[in-house]
């Protein structure tokens, strides 16, 4: 059985699209929980509740937990042995649920696999934006499903993270062990990915695409990047990071997150558009992070 995930804060028009292609999907060992941060707007509660599916949940918490809160709670209400955290816009090709399972078959040790993935923009067409575009030059090429691990694959990922949260599928007892680093909430997911593979966990690169990422402006973590919260996050995150796998005697991994370079041409990518919009403390902040300037946070 596979747990679906989804920490949600917003309209319900997209979390629908994604609902139904999750009842599309062949394999039937799935469960749906949408876990409500306190949403203002129109409840989707009984929307949901209007399908008729018992293996859909719907839980709605009485106060804001905010990002990283609300995937807490999402892990910590989880149940079954496999589990996914799902973007509230994001949506499954038919195959998704039953591929994870023949991966969990072919590797039943693996910690998380990382299914193939497409992106699609607003209108729900295919797109390839310069940042995924980027991903797929660094992730590794892998012609059949390939299980990876240690200190070359946390060296990739400090790299440029390569992976997309929301399609990964985790075994929930490894990273329940762990939980989201409340330091965080735009690195939280490399942070979790990184003390599981420090933990002797692997990661299974499967090629066939079965996930549909959505990519667009108004997502929470391409509004956090404009306004220089996510670099202040990842600056604070990499030179911990660093620290960790120095002691480790981890030189290589140790490498890649002091210099995080895909994370430093990101900000500097942004320069431009901060200076037409006049954002000059934006400005001061993404400079700062190209540069690798190092923040009180991350001291």
């Amino acid at each position: 059985m596979i747990e679906l995930l989804v920490p949600f804060y917003g309209p319900g028009e997209q979390l629908f699209d994604l609902v139904h292609s999750v009842l599309a999907q062949t394999s039937p060992h799935w469960r749906l929980l949408v876990v409500d941060d306190a949403w203002p707007g129109d409840p989707v509660g009984p929307g949901l509740m209007a399908l008729g599916d018992d293996r859909i949940r719907y839980r709605r918490n009485p106060d804001n937990l905010g990002v990283n809160g609300n995937f807490q709670r999402c892990l910590d209400l989880a149940e079954e042995e496999r589990v996914v955290f799902l973007g509230g816009d994001d949506l499954l090709l038919p195959s998704y649920v039953g591929r994870l399972e023949t991966m969990d078959a072919l590797f039943p040790d693996a910690s998380v696999i990382q299914p193939g993935v497409e992106v699609i923009g607003e209108d729900g067409t295919v797109v390839s934006p310069l940042a995924d575009l980027v991903k797929r030059r660094l992730a590794p090429r892998v012609d059949e499903p390939t299980e990876l691990g240690g200190e070359p694959l946390m060296a990739s990922l400090l790299r440029g993270n390569w992976a997309y949260f929301p399609s990964l599928c985790w075994r929930r007892e490894q990273i329940a062990a762990i939980g989201f680093d409340p330091s965080y909430d735009m690195v939280m997911d490399l942070a979790l990915l990184m003390q599981v593979l420090r933990d002797g966990g692997s990661l299974v690169v499967d090629p066939q695409v079965t996930f549909r990422y959505r990519r667009h402006d108004a997502s929470y973590s391409a509004l956090r990047a404009l306004d220089g919260d996510r670099f202040a996050d990842e600056r604070g995150f990499f030179a911990r990071e660093a620290t960790t796998l120095r002691a480790a005697g981890l030189t290589r991994a140790e490498r890649s997150a002091r210099l995080h370079l895909t994370s430093r041409l990101h900000a500097l990518s942004l320069v431009a558009t901060a200076a037409r919009a006049r954002r000059w403390d934006t400005l001061g902040s993404l400079l700062g992070h190209a540069l690798g300037r190092t923040s009180r946070k991350a001291a």
